[in-house]
């Protein structure tokens, strides 16, 4: 049995303090969202505060099935979003690691400039309109589908190395490059293909500006958007407050509803992270620095 030495045992406190100083935002976060505004105009950000309230909450599920539906809408379009993405990032960078493919290094190049020019909000919103994406769930889909160039280098430097005998072999027992991309390469790329899936997801689940520009509708609000406009129409009650006698006496619960607000928007990802942990260290890292 291997012996504990003092080193290990002042490693294991460290890192313990270490991990209870970073939870000790998110555990604040909880709590200011569940204390009640005058506490926290009175005595500021407390771990154990003077009265508790769910005031911010009552708020934000006062319309009830509102949130729920943004809930349903931000899901959606994370879920199929997210594996659309992947897959055409996949796609893509397998055909830009094949040795067989010609000018891949030019293409590559096209890809490239995405990353430092950008045509505009004008022209992108006039793209959107031409193609229809307007109050319907693929607006808030297809303009963030086409996928990050990043993302993709990321996919074929991590192709990249691997063994060209994979391919070889294949072609030789009579494989389609199909074949080879689903039933080899993919497979064999789940680590950074994990990674790439929690970027994309983050993004989508994250998005709020393509609901601004493209959606009118209200049953077509993703979370993050309908969290913002909540907040808006508080702040502006705030400022009515100071020109109207009946609505100076009321107390709008806006600290505690940013922290409720952040703890609902935060809270998926949080839970979805740990399982994508174990890849996510080995496919960023074998992903860029192999070539």
């Amino acid at each position: 049995m291997k012996k504990t030495g003092v080193f290990d045992i002042v490693n294991y406190i460290l890192i313990t303090l270490f991990s209870l100083f970073c939870a000790l935002p998110l555990v604040l976060l909880v709590i200011v969202s569940l204390t009640d505004e005058k506490s926290i105009i009175k005595n500021g950000y407390q771990l154990i505060p003077e009265k508790f309230s769910l005031e911010a909450y009552k708020m934000i599920f006062a319309s009830g099935s509102d949130v729920f539906n943004s809930y349903l809408v931000t899901i959606f379009i994370t879920v199929v979003g997210t594996l659309a993405a992947v897959i055409i990032t996949a796609m893509a960078a397998y055909t830009l690691s094949n040795k067989n493919v010609k000018h891949r290094n030019t293409l590559a190049l096209f890809f490239f400039i995405t990353m430092i020019f950008s045509g505009g909000i004008v022209p992108w919103y006039m793209i959107c309109v031409k193609l229809g994406l307007r109050n319907n769930i693929l607006a808030l889909i297809i303009p963030s589908l086409l996928f990050n160039p990043f993302n993709l280098f990321l996919v074929r430097n991590y192709m990249n190395s691997m063994p060209d005998s994979l391919r070889e072999s294949a072609v030789i027992d009579g494989a389609g490059d199909i074949r080879i991309a689903f039933q080899i390469y993919l497979p064999l790329c789940i680590p950074v293909l994990a990674v790439i899936a929690l970027f994309y997801g983050l993004a989508y689940w994250n998005n709020w500006w393509n609901a601004i520009m493209l959606v009118d509708t209200r049953n077509l609000y993703p979370l993050q958007y309908y969290l913002l406009k909540l907040k808006s129409d508080m702040n502006m009650l705030a400022d009515l407050q100071g020109s109207s006698t009946v609505l100076a006496s009321i107390t709008m619960p806006s600290e505690s509803l940013k922290m409720a607000t952040a703890l609902i928007t935060i809270g998926p990802i949080i839970l979805l992270y740990p399982y994508l942990q174990r890849y996510f260290v080995k496919g960023l890292m074998i992903g860029s620095i192999k070539g």
